[in-house]
């Protein structure tokens, strides 16, 4: 069933993205993405805080970049993982990513257990774009393991993202 939704929509997203014009995606940067947000929102007791970091390669095969992630939440647990994800651009400003990607998870002090080891994590996410590249966005995440584990309980994220230009966070970094 989530196999099935995560590519109906990197369907939809990549027939979209190819009849968008080229312009603004043009020579896009690698960027690095902070991410805060509502962890495991859809239940009553085991809600906490999630805290993400990924870098997102400029490197393209198709329409789809590379990415790697890793999330921690307060509730003790941690997500680390790479996949791919798609920018679809609606004008200069408007930016939806569509991402998939399969997460080791090690699971917290909380009782939540998401079934197995292995977690796969479907988002979308949509972003405001400034003028320096930088995306100001929100998203919508689920993990689930699809049916690896006996129980698949899976779980979702509410997420804030602040996107920087890979070379500018760097600069930032070093005090240059």
């Amino acid at each position: 069933m989530v196999r099935v939704a995560i590519k109906r929509m990197l369907g939809v997203a990549a027939i979209v993205a190819a009849l968008m014009p080229g312009d603004a995606r043009a020579g896009d940067p690698a960027f690095l993405s902070i991410g805060a947000g509502a962890y495991d929102w859809n239940r009553q007791k085991d809600q906490g805080a999630e805290f993400r970091f990924e870098y997102r390669s400029d490197a393209k095969f198709w329409q789809l970049k590379p990415f790697a992630a890793a999330a921690f939440t307060t509730t003790g647990s941690g997500f680390f993982g790479a996949g791919v994800l798609m920018d679809i651009y609606f004008g200069r400003r408007v930016v939806v990513t569509p991402s998939f990607a399969p997460h080791f998870y090690v699971g917290g002090n909380d009782d939540l257990d998401l079934g197995h080891v292995i977690e796969f994590r479907s988002q979308l996410e949509i972003a405001w774009r400034f003028d320096d590249r930088s995306r100001l966005g929100l998203a919508v995440s689920h993990y689930s393991n699809a049916g690896l584990g006996d129980d698949n309980p899976g779980t979702e994220s509410a997420m804030v993202y602040y996107t920087v230009p890979f070379a500018s966070a760097r600069r930032m970094l070093s005090g240059n």
